[in-house]
């Protein structure tokens, strides 16, 4: 190995090792000019990759054959396999989590994305009926510590795949999909470098075409393809880089196309300055969302003084960047509060979600966040469907009807409750807003796309024309009407299973809940179901003719009494990302969620066995704790 290994450094004048972090490299600029020609090389720059698995050591030190025996090769392949996390590829990219070890490697990320680079050159020569030549891919990232020396795995991965490489360096991940339409841009794909809201241990890759997002089974069927590669490789992997990566400013482009949107829109009587007058708190949690401040907000006049953490720190010293967490959410309030600002916005850290705080302190997320956007889009499409996930309250619902609206409740996931609305649309429903509780939300009219930039885009445009009219009420005066559940509730039960085995097992007991009910063991429980736009057996399954792939199974039951009516719901979802399941609960009257939780475990978790699959430890605790 050590002789393979200075051969390879000897080959090339240009070594990058990707065991270490990779030092700043100076890329050319590249002028809008040269976006659409071939690059012409005048130096190979050679990658080295050093795999670390022990037994692939010792399979290249006992034979010269270059595969593993079967059992090797299966667990050299679950390596790859194990790092989909539904839509995305997420992994521990660096040391420091207890109990976790790092898996997401540069090998493992050269070889997805030599993969997803062959998978998009074979889809395009699919439609376009023959070979297709510079195939033309971009890479973003948000600023995690472990963002450069992963990058370079990318770019080796996506030159053997035959690609050219465009490095838009810091970026968001809606504008890595902007980069495929955005002209004079417009390339053929576009990867995103981010973990989202995880520590900054993790990091992970968010895969795009022109069409959008890439679905749960075409992520899987390329980590398949990757995990083969990963297996069969080399224990010294090489990749001559026949295109170098170019560096390129996508970033101020994206922010232009913002701030056009919210000039246009707005048309304001100083058509340049809609903001003048207006102070913004942004909240960028050290992510990668600090440009909305100086590239948007600044240059359409606004007051963005009191702005936190603008700053890219792939650390996150202050907080984790998350609109849902509770203090990122706090010291956006207590700021703009201080500073009498008219809105205060959080992004999370690759900016794909995001929420508010109103001029009077009012954190506007979750329900909230959905009623606000509901409200917004039902004026300009009355009558629209609204897609959401199944986790959102009785009281939402309430919300959208009453205004005129219909609401399609449907599976946890953003993609899920994107691909739904996608799906209803091509079926003639209407349907402008897809959102989830998390904080995505995606709108036709930006090509369902979940931008958190320009959801906060739509809420300004809609604070300005409030005031245009006369109104000082400000944007949470859209909301007052919308009713919070009495009480909410969250909690985990862990699948007793090997990891190999876990996810069956969820899937067992995840349908073993929806027999119990529908065999009517449990009187007032009801497989919930909103009737309109064929969903069915708990909101979560398509009855029409295509219905979308299952990539975790769940299911929501209404819970009713004689005495009360329907008083609350129960969620039951198998986690993508661990071996759990999620139990959500929520009831409008006191003591509804202690209530339903007891039924649970007496009825359904013991009478049925389950209690031997599921630790209910947690669920246990909280009912005996709750006495």
């Amino acid at each position: 190995m050590a002789a393979a290994a200075a051969a390879s450094s000897s080959s090339s004048s240009s070594i990058i090792s990707l065991q270490k972090n990779v030092p700043t490299t100076s890329f050319p600029s590249l002028s809008p000019a040269m976006l659409t020609k071939p690059f012409q090389m005048t130096n190979l720059v050679k990658f080295s990759f050093l795999l670390t698995s022990n037994k692939v050591t010792q399979a290249v030190k006992c034979s010269t054959a270059t595969k593993y025996n079967e059992v090797e090769m299966d667990e050299e392949m679950d390596r790859i396999r194990r790092l989909q996390n539904g839509s995305d590829v997420r992994g521990v990219a660096l040391e420091g989590e207890k109990g976790r070890t790092v898996d997401l490697t540069p090998p493992a990320v050269e070889a997805i994305a030599e993969s997803f680079g062959e998978w998009v050159k074979n889809s395009l020569e699919k439609d376009r009926g023959g070979p297709i030549e510079n195939v033309r891919v971009s890479l973003g990232k948000d600023p995690r510590v472990s963002g450069s020396s992963l990058s370079v795995a990318v770019f080796a991965g996506l030159s053997r795949a035959g690609c050219l490489v465009f490095d838009m360096g810091l970026a968001t991940t809606p504008a890595c999909f902007m980069s495929t339409l955005l002209q004079p841009f417009a390339y053929n794909a576009s990867i995103m470098m981010t973990a989202s809201h995880l520590p900054y241990t993790r990091n992970g890759l968010k895969f795009f075409t022109k069409r959008g997002g890439l679905t749960s089974p075409e992520v899987e069927e390329i980590c398949d393809i990757a995990a083969r590669k990963y297996a069969n490789r080399l224990a010294i992997v090489s990749t001559v880089l026949t295109t170098p990566p170019r560096r390129v400013d996508f970033m101020s482009s994206y922010a232009k196309h913002l701030r056009e949107i919210i000039k246009e829109r707005v048309n304001h009587p100083f058509y340049d300055a809609p903001l003048q007058g207006f102070q913004i708190i942004v909240n960028a949690g050290n992510g990668s969302g600090g440009f909305f401040t100086w590239d948007v907000l600044d240059k359409l006049g606004a007051d963005t003084f009191g702005s936190l953490f603008l700053n890219p720190d792939g650390m996150f010293p202050n907080h984790i960047p998350n609109p849902e967490d509770k203090t990122a959410m706090a010291l956006t309030r207590a700021a703009v509060l201080e500073n009498k600002a008219d809105l205060g916005i959080v992004f999370d850290t690759d900016v794909d979600r995001s929420g508010i705080v109103d001029k009077s302190g009012n954190p506007i997320n979750g329900d909230k966040l959905i009623a606000l956007m509901s409200a917004i889009v039902l004026r300009e499409h009355p009558g629209t469907t609204i897609v959401t996930d199944a986790r959102t309250s009785m009281a939402l619902t309430k919300f959208i009807t009453d205004r005129g609206g219909n609401h399609c409740l449907y599976r946890v996931g953003y993609r899920n409750v994107i691909d739904k609305g996608v799906h209803l649309n091509e079926d003639g429903i209407e349907t402008h807003l897809m959102m989830e509780t998390s904080g995505h939300g995606a709108l036709k009219e930006n090509y369902f796309l979940d931008d958190g930039a320009y959801m906060v885009v739509k809420i300004i445009i809609e604070m300005v024309r409030m005031k245009l009219m006369g109104s000082e009420e400000g944007i949470g005066s859209l909301i007052k009407a919308l009713d919070e559940p009495l009480e909410s509730l969250e909690l985990r039960m862990n699948i007793i299973s090997e990891p190999r085995h876990a996810k069956a097992k969820g899937f067992e007991a995840i349908e073993a809940f929806r027999h119990y009910i529908e065999d009517g063991r449990l009187l007032g429980w009801e497989m919930d179901a909103c009737g309109d736009c064929w969903v069915s057996e708990g909101c979560l399954v398509d009855s029409n003719d295509s219905p979308a792939a299952i990539d975790a199974h769940m299911y929501r039951a209404k819970v009713s009494d004689e005495k009360h009516g329907q008083y609350g719901w129960i969620h039951l979802r198998q986690s993508i990302h661990n071996p759990n399941i999620a139990v959500n609960v929520q009831s409008t009257m006191p003591g509804g969620c202690l209530s339903i939780t007891r039924l649970l475990i007496d009825k359904f978790l013991v009478e049925s066995g389950m209690d031997k699959v599921l630790d209910i430890s947690q669920i246990e605790k909280y009912a005996q704790s709750s006495s």
